[in-house]
């Protein structure tokens, strides 16, 4: 019978945002945009540090692997999404569902364990210049690149297969716009709960502690310099990662970890905008408009693409 009823339900049905036409043709427009911009932004970075040999450090190399990241996971929600405003239910296969959770968890935690390298990356380059080139060597960077992946994909594994183990038994509308952790647990598992707040703590906690850790030996370094035009100089190269880390943990922080995180289903469902469209579309356009040496590599890109002749 338990058997039974874990195969009844075969797909699921998202309630969406709004069922009002008018505010789903401005919420469509707008998701639109979000996403269009995501990945024009996020493949401009990638290509940018390809093709510009003097962005080929450790610190772009990171960010090329953060902007491939944003660019997947927000195509893992938003097609679906923006396919789903204009239709009258907007359900989801059982497997489907499991893809989208797998797939989506598996980006977002390995963005967390990427900022959590390219912490120690910034780390290295203020606290020990001298040996930065030693330490950040190409096999370093690499496992710094291939750990992040294999945690992110043990992490959703886990995830996912606790998930849809539970005993659904019919219960298949997600007050949710895609297949989320938190209204999935809508039914009574309190200890299933428990075990994914303990899943989704460890990879928050491991990264966010790499991170923390990291920026105070920087701040440390920082202080010691005597000169407000050098703190200032020295702050400038790692405040970007800062900036996408704080949005970045803040946003799931509140949706994972805070207490009585299902409260408001839908509260969470507009906190979850955040991270699925905005933060991927965010971080291209904050590295590059804080950025002097990508600003820089993408006006000389334009100028060789715009005058060949002349180079």
């Amino acid at each position: 019978m338990e058997a039974r009823n874990q195969t009844m339900v075969t797909e699921f049905l998202f309630v969406g945002f709004t069922e009002d036409l008018q505010q789903q043709v401005l919420l469509f427009l707008m998701f639109l945009f979000f996403y269009l911009i995501t990945v024009f932004g996020n493949l401009s970075m990638i290509m940018l540090v390809w093709v510009d040999s003097r962005l080929h450090t450790p610190m772009y190399f990171f960010l090329s692997h953060l902007s491939f990241v944003d660019f997947c996971s927000s195509s893992t929600i938003a097609p679906k999404m923006l396919a789903d405003f204009f239709v009258e239910k907007k359900t989801i296969s059982f497997l489907g569902c499991a893809a989208q959770m797998r797939f989506f968890g598996f980006f977002v935690a390995t963005e967390c364990f990427l900022l959590a390298a390219m912490a120690y990356d910034r780390y290295v380059a203020i606290c020990n210049p001298l040996l930065y080139t030693v330490v950040m060597s190409q096999s370093v960077c690499a496992h710094l690149v291939i750990g992040p992946y294999a945690m992110g994909f043990l992490s959703c594994m886990r995830h996912t297969v606790i998930t849809f183990h539970l005993p659904f038994c019919g219960l298949n509308i997600i007050n949710h716009f895609f297949c989320d952790v938190s209204p999935m647990l809508s039914i009574d598992t309190h200890i299933i709960k428990l075990i994914l707040s303990i899943v989704a703590g460890a990879v928050g906690v491991f990264s966010g502690l790499t991170i923390f850790i990291s920026y105070i030996y920087i701040l440390m370094t920082i202080l010691r310099i005597h000169s407000a035009e050098g703190r200032s100089k020295t702050f400038s190269t790692c405040s970007s990662h800062l900036i996408t880390v704080s949005i970045m943990y803040g946003t799931l922080f509140f949706i994972y970890v805070r207490p009585n995180a299902n409260f408001s289903l839908n509260l969470n469902k507009v906190v979850s905008v955040f991270y699925t469209a905005v933060i991927p579309m965010l971080n291209p356009l904050i590295y590059s408009l804080r950025n002097m040496e990508v600003k820089n590599a993408f006006r000389r890109n334009l100028e060789r693409n715009t005058f060949p002749m002349g180079k």
